[in-house]
């Protein structure tokens, strides 16, 4: 089976995701060529799961201290690019073509008139879930920027749609709940607007994940550099977790039974969807700013005393694949959450012993 799958690369989010596709399609035997686009491609790190892939601009968000900034971003788009770029992608001879949100390779397809399986949270937008700031625009955003021919979606809940679980990767790691240790993520803000906030919490511990080049500690706040083994082992051990209103994280979290505190980034309409489908769903706390009161009141919070165990969607999508890739996801999707329901249960009786 031979695979072409373009990854969206802006957040590390979408290439957790990926990598673990790679893990599961390399189990399979499957052949696959990577396309990442997004940022450059120095900016990646831990990739060797992924081979030769290749690497182009594509589209992205400008933003600063945690905002979109849609002025810049349309400065800075490069349209004319992205149309050559498209033009460099070889979409023949490919069994299939999958696509996480990635608009290269998705236009690419698209031109050549090819079928495009999308698997990515984006495409859960697709359908009846809760949504916050919707409109025209956004809903014609989400269904071009990377169009696809069959959308998958994935979110922490189905809401009686064909929806997905998340997908969650392995780990070496034990899951322990260090009291009153937390991971600090949030990509869109820099030092400047994280650090003044912590101090004021001393019998705190903060890890804290930026693009520095290497750890340092400020007493109670450890700056951290982006590693997945340290990044993993730090959320593995920890209370609870403050991040951006993203997909992949707090879906870690939730698998976890990590208490969550949701920052979404001011003008995107999926995070803030995010933070209202946490809410909803009971599974974390959503603050509208990052501030003093905010965190004086969430952090003394009991955290959660059971996990949501995810089943390995990855997997199980490989194996539909495997089959001939059906135009009907809802019995996979039947399957999947039922798996979600019996573990649920199986825990319940356990507790109840």
């Amino acid at each position: 089976m031979k695979i072409l799958y373009g990854v969206q690369g802006t957040g590390n989010g979408h290439t957790t995701r990926a990598r673990i596709m790679a893990k599961a399609l390399a189990n399979a035997g499957a052949q696959v060529d990577w396309v990442f686009s997004g940022r450059e491609r120095d900016k990646f790190f831990d990739m060797e799961a992924f081979g030769n892939f290749q690497s182009y601009r594509g589209l992205t968000f400008a933003t600063q201290s945690g905002k979109v900034l849609y002025l810049k971003t349309a400065l800075t788009s490069n349209l004319t690019q992205l149309y050559q770029d498209t033009h460099k992608v070889n979409v023949e001879g490919y069994d299939f073509i999958i696509n996480d949100f990635e608009p290269v390779s998705a236009w690419a397809a698209k031109r050549a008139g090819k079928k495009v399986i999308g698997i990515s949270h984006q495409n859960a937008f697709f359908y009846d879930i809760p949504k916050a700031d919707s409109n025209i625009f956004t809903n014609w955003f989400m269904r071009n920027f990377a169009p696809v021919t069959m959308p998958i979606g994935l979110h922490w809940h189905h809401f009686n749609q064909p929806i997905l679980p998340p997908m969650v990767e392995d780990s070496h790691y034990p899951n322990s709940s260090t009291p009153k240790h937390y991971l600090v993520y949030l990509p869109f803000a820099g030092v400047e607007d994280i650090v003044p906030q912590l101090r004021e919490f001393p019998d705190y511990h903060f890890f804290v994940y930026q693009p520095v080049p290497a750890a340092y500690d400020e007493g109670h706040i450890h700056i951290r550099p982006f590693s997945r083994e340290g990044f993993q082992a730090d959320l593995h051990r920890c209370e609870g977790v403050i991040c951006s209103a993203g997909f992949e994280l707090p879906s870690e979290a939730i698998h976890l039974g990590k208490k969550i505190l949701v920052q979404p980034v001011a003008g995107q309409m999926e995070q803030k969807s995010n933070a209202l489908a946490l809410e909803k769903l009971g599974y974390g706390q959503v603050a509208k700013q990052f501030d003093v009161e905010t965190l004086g009141k969430w952090l003394p919070i009991k955290a959660p005393t059971k996990a949501r165990d995810y089943p390995d969607v990855a997997k199980a999508l490989v194996n539909w694949l495997m089959k001939g890739g059906g135009e009907d996801i809802r019995t996979l999707q039947q399957q999947l959450w039922q798996e979600v329901i019996e573990s649920e249960n199986s825990e319940n009786r356990l507790f109840a012993k």
